[in-house]
């Protein structure tokens, strides 16, 4: 065999942050770093709901052969009911003239893979526009998947705004058929979501110029709720004529080493809906054939019981309430940093420097991601104090 050179891969800093926590041996440290939700114990736990269908799924389960390349066709429906259909209804999207197809995906990032193809493949010259900051995998997977990307500035983060008139004026250049990524809810790392009026004006530009809107749905239910934080997602599906969305049962069901997500498409006409069901499992054959099973079975069993469906959400809630006190009690314990209660979901983005970030890891325990984002439900409510004076002693007191 000849000798062969790869390129040596880029070190993944939150790996290495994780590392470095782990091997950390301070008793007071603080991991604001990895995006996991955690509870008062600082615990990743398995919901109780969880847990149940999963015993329910041990004892009736008979048999672990393929489901089919799209998956569990009952997940994919059920799912597609609690994004899409009103609160109080389940009522189909074609009573408003619209047309759902799905897939069950290896996760969030695999939907959000499988949603890249299928945009490749619908149009191939197209580009997709990607508001900075975002989730730092998000340019990576798209642009594996053939994607051209376009960035602009959408926050800034030293004084924690959304640049509105920028992203209006950015998107104002794009070309017909290209696409517009778009953070669902609980926006990944600033936590930062537009409002219901920015979503219609924004709605109101895509539909004029003729660009599709690619919607990651990923935290869902930990921002305000689960309804409030579909809110969004549901005004672009019924304004915009297609729309993709990559969603995650991740977070909100815990599920994260399960690998349980979905991609969905809404379409004008039950030919094109068919049709793009068929190519969904055609792109995943080509990346992965079939999804794992028994994340998606338990999510089936938790939404098809309703029972199982009440004691999830009352577990979810506690979730988003734990989350909100935690803001709140940042806010409280350093007024420079009120803006973190006006935010949703897990995540902030600190207006830190590199050098404010190592001192906090170094000198304080306290462990973030090197462009300052914090993981607020890292933190333990006994935490708050500690954390806040250690933003003060490496020299952070407010917005500048």
């Amino acid at each position: 065999m000849s000798d062969f050179n790869l390129p040596e891969p880029s070190p993944d800093p939150l790996l290495d942050l994780i590392g470095r926590y782990r091997a950390d041996s301070r008793a007071h440290k603080i991991d604001l770093g990895v995006g996991v939700y955690r509870n008062d114990k600082g615990d990743t736990p398995v919901l109780a709901a969880v847990k149940t269908a999963e015993a329910i799924l041990l004892e009736q389960q008979e048999s672990k052969s393929y489901l089919g390349l799209t998956g569990d066709t009952e997940f994919v429906k059920l799912l597609g009911n609690l994004i899409f259909s009103k609160p109080g209804s389940n009522e189909p999207l074609s009573a408003s003239n619209k047309f759902l197809s799905g897939a069950q995906t290896p996760g969030g990032s695999g939907a959000l893979r499988v949603a890249s193809e299928l945009f490749c493949a619908i149009r191939p010259s197209a580009t997709l526009w990607v508001g900075v900051p975002t989730w730092p995998n998000h340019l990576p997977l798209t642009q594996a998947a053939g994607l051209k990307t376009q960035c602009y500035d959408a926050f800034c983060k030293d004084t924690q705004t959304i640049l509105f008139d920028a992203m209006v004026k950015a998107l104002s250049t794009a070309q017909s058929g290209d696409g517009v990524l778009i953070h669902g809810c609980c926006h990944n790392p600033t936590g930062a979501d537009l409002s219901v009026e920015q979503i219609q004006t924004l709605c109101q530009l895509m539909n004029d110029k003729g660009l599709m809107p690619v919607v990651d749905l990923a935290y869902h239910g930990l921002g305000e709720g689960l309804q409030q934080d579909l809110q969004a997602t549901r005004e672009i599906v019924q304004q915009c004529p297609h729309t993709l969305i990559a969603a995650s049962c991740s977070k909100n069901f815990g599920l994260y080493r399960d690998r349980v997500g979905a991609v969905f498409i809404t379409t004008g006409d039950q030919k094109r809906a068919d049709n793009t069901q068929a190519y969904f499992g055609h792109i995943a054959r080509r990346i992965y054939s079939m999804p794992p099973d028994h994340g998606a079975a338990t999510v089936r069993l938790i939404l098809s019981d309703e029972t199982l469906k009440q004691q999830w959400l009352a577990e979810l809630d506690t979730m988003v309430s734990r989350v909100k006190a935690l803001r709140n009690a940042i806010a409280k314990q350093q007024p420079g940093l009120d803006f973190v209660s006006r935010q949703r979901g897990m995540f902030s983005l600190l207006p830190l420097n590199s050098q404010q970030v190592d001192s906090l890891i170094n000198d304080h325990a306290v462990y973030l991601a090197g462009d300052g984002r914090i993981n607020i439900a890292g933190c333990q409510l006994d935490q708050v104090e500690q954390f806040c004076n250690a933003l003060s002693e490496v020299g952070f007191n407010g917005l500048r």
